[in-house]
């Protein structure tokens, strides 16, 4: 049965627009620089300032974050202090574990399972569930996270945190290394 002309083209460039949707991916940033090395940017202390925007982009938290960091081999230890603007706390200790050369899988006590990353250029890829308290009941989240390191310094992070796939809000981070 042939379908009708109008029917076919609008189905053809469906198709086409469906094809040319691809997933970023950290290979896309192999060529930027500064070449991001996980061991070396995140070693020592690293002073972050961020916010939660909700998905009409309404800004609902703001914070800061200390990160003593150190490697013993291909282990890392991120021990991150948060304060929020409405002085509540907390803490997070990532173990980061470099499986390959552009590879890492991480762990924290909030983290549902394993983390993954992806290196490229100057960019991280981390994905990972994390487990959200929010008034009394605890969420499985999901984050996509990006990182992109600026120059030896300073870091840019956005984190696009979803639930069944549906956007929930983002999170902006800009981190700054201490100068050692």
């Amino acid at each position: 049965m042939m379908l009708p002309t109008l029917l076919r083209t609008t189905l053809f460039a469906l198709a086409a627009l469906l094809a040319g949707c691809g997933t970023t991916t950290p290979a896309d940033y192999a060529k930027e620089k500064p070449a991001l090395d996980l061991q070396t940017y995140f070693n020592g202390t690293v002073d972050a300032w961020g916010m939660f925007q909700d998905r009409s982009g309404k800004v609902v938290k703001r914070f800061t974050v200390v990160m003593r960091c150190h490697w013993v081999g291909d282990v890392g230890t991120l021990d991150e202090d948060f304060t929020y603007s409405d002085g509540t706390k907390q803490k997070r200790i990532w173990t980061l574990k470099k499986i390959s050369p552009q590879q890492y899988v991480g762990t924290a006590a909030d983290v549902i399972g394993e983390a993954r990353g992806s290196v490229g250029g100057n960019a991280l890829r981390w994905q990972y569930v994390l487990a959200l308290p929010v008034d009394g009941t605890v969420y499985q989240m999901d984050f996509d996270d990006w990182m992109f390191q600026m120059d030896e310094r300073v870091m840019l992070n956005r984190a696009v945190m979803s639930k069944f796939g549906v956007r929930l809000g983002e999170i902006t981070l800009s981190f700054t290394k201490r100068a050692s």
